[in-house]
């Protein structure tokens, strides 16, 4: 059993490493943080990577529990549907919950990942190490070595985390000793940055949103940023005629926006230097399995389980972990050679489960909100939500602004199309009945 003198090791000072160090020291361990980069609060952020999060009430209840919420939520701004641009005509706005009051949070990566940042390197026996590239990790000691400015350090720890994203180098060392397996599904699309300044110091798109461009195989969307301005991303095919691949010059640039995105035009002054610079990144999911090795190490967040980020539930679910993680350390009395392995057992169906909806909205953010049979079928769920409250919550609502487990928020969804199912067959049969029943009358 570990007592509160052993360290224990989150690699990773990203969202998830942050967060999960301010938890294990509420339980009294020391906490050894390690994070490959410098001190991101004093460095510039990488361009075009600065991605907004829509945080919802999984990652805020993560944070109320450790009385993180207010402080992080100064800077996220709330959007209480989605507006949708077509090509030609005014925008539309599609409110995401059935009383239109309920909002997800737009929030810089950088701003959340700094206010985490500074709450753990305050939690008493926390230590913060930047600069550590893990390099090597053997299974049998718990021994890590990285790669510093001053060359190579090693270190020990009772337990090692690995929080440290998609491209987990703690996986990537399990993964070596034949300790794991994974699966790394790649889409044929990638992601690009764009941005969208003040006009006169004013939004220039209602802040109150989360914007949309949907083209049927590709789309843009934008989030606002408290300074006034939105971070768009560019979510496109990485090849073929309408691809990150065949857009070179600054004359194909503009010619293609002005022809498909016609109202970002006179909105983003730096559109091309933008588009030219700032990088294409990668869309895939990743699973693997075990998460975790003899309760010694054990992998959570995006190192265990990376998602498309689609349903924006990314830092959502990886925050989740976190609770998940403590729950399970409080119920097997903090052996972790019990809670890791119930950790892993409870959370993956929940992981494969929200991997696969925001595979799914992501058809349905490009190709269906700008139809006029996606928007009815959304009008007639928000009049059953008004109608039966707590009876029938659409999937949205039950993901976004609910802490349902992931699995349980499929099954629901499914009895409840079921039961839509009978109730329109029912209807259906009926009418047809009374058609019949007209029809004799009217041959008599």
């Amino acid at each position: 059993m570990i007592t509160e003198r052993d360290e224990i090791a989150v690699v990773g000072a990203g969202l998830a490493g942050c967060l999960l160090a301010c938890y294990l020291a509420r339980r009294g361990y020391p906490v050894a943080l390690y994070e490959r980069r410098p001190d991101p609060r004093s460095g510039q952020v990488e361009r075009g990577r600065s991605i907004n999060l829509a945080l919802s009430e999984r990652g805020l209840d993560a944070l109320r529990r450790i009385g993180l919420e207010r402080q992080v939520m100064a800077d996220a701004l709330p959007m209480r549907g989605r507006m949708i641009h077509p090509v030609e005509g005014e925008p539309q706005f599609q409110s995401y919950s059935g009383s239109g009051d309920r909002a997800i949070n737009s929030i810089s990566r950088g701003a959340l990942n700094n206010a985490l940042l500074t709450a753990a390197a305050a939690r008493p026996g926390v230590r913060v190490a930047f600069d550590h590239r893990l390099v090597g990790l053997d299974p049998a000691t718990n021994e890590m070595t990285f790669e510093t400015p001053q060359g190579k350090v090693t270190a020990t720890a009772s337990v090692v985390l690995g929080a440290d994203g998609a491209g987990s180098a703690v996986r990537g060392q399990l993964l070596g000793y034949g300790a794991l397996t994974e699966s790394l599904d790649f889409l044929d699309y990638g992601y690009k940055e764009l941005s969208i300044p003040p006009i006169g110091g004013e939004f220039a798109l209602d802040p109150g949103a989360l914007h949309i461009w949907p083209r049927g195989t590709s789309m843009m969307i934008a989030l606002p940023n408290p300074d006034r301005s939105f971070t768009c991303t560019l979510f496109w095919p990485t090849h073929g005629t309408a691809s990150f691949a065949s857009l070179g010059s600054p004359a194909a640039i503009e010619r293609y926006f002005r022809t498909h995105y016609p109202d970002l035009i006179p909105l983003a002054p730096n559109l091309v230097d933008d588009y030219q610079h700032n990088p294409v990144g990668v869309l895939g999911t990743v699973r693997c399995t075990p998460w975790q090795l003899d309760g010694r190490m054990g992998l959570l967040g995006d190192a265990a389980h990376a998602i498309v980020p689609f349903y924006g539930q990314g830092a959502n679910c990886a925050f989740e972990d976190v609770v998940e993680l403590d729950r399970c350390l409080d119920e097997c009395g903090d052996q972790w050679s019990v809670a890791l392995p119930l950790f892993e057992q409870r959370r993956q169906a929940n992981a494969e489960a929200i991997a696969r909806m925001a595979l799914a909205n992501f058809v349905e953010m490009r190709d269906k909100v700008a139809s006029p049979v996606f928007q009815t079928r959304k009008r007639i769920e928000h009049a059953l939500e008004r109608a039966l409250p707590g009876r029938y919550v659409s999937q949205y609502e039950l993901v976004s602004f609910s802490t349902t487990p992931y699995a349980e928020v499929r099954r629901q969804v499914r009895r409840q199309y079921q039961v839509l199912g009978a109730v329109a067959a029912g209807a259906v049969a009926a009418l047809a009945g009374a058609a019949m029943v007209l029809g004799r009358g009217r041959r008599r």
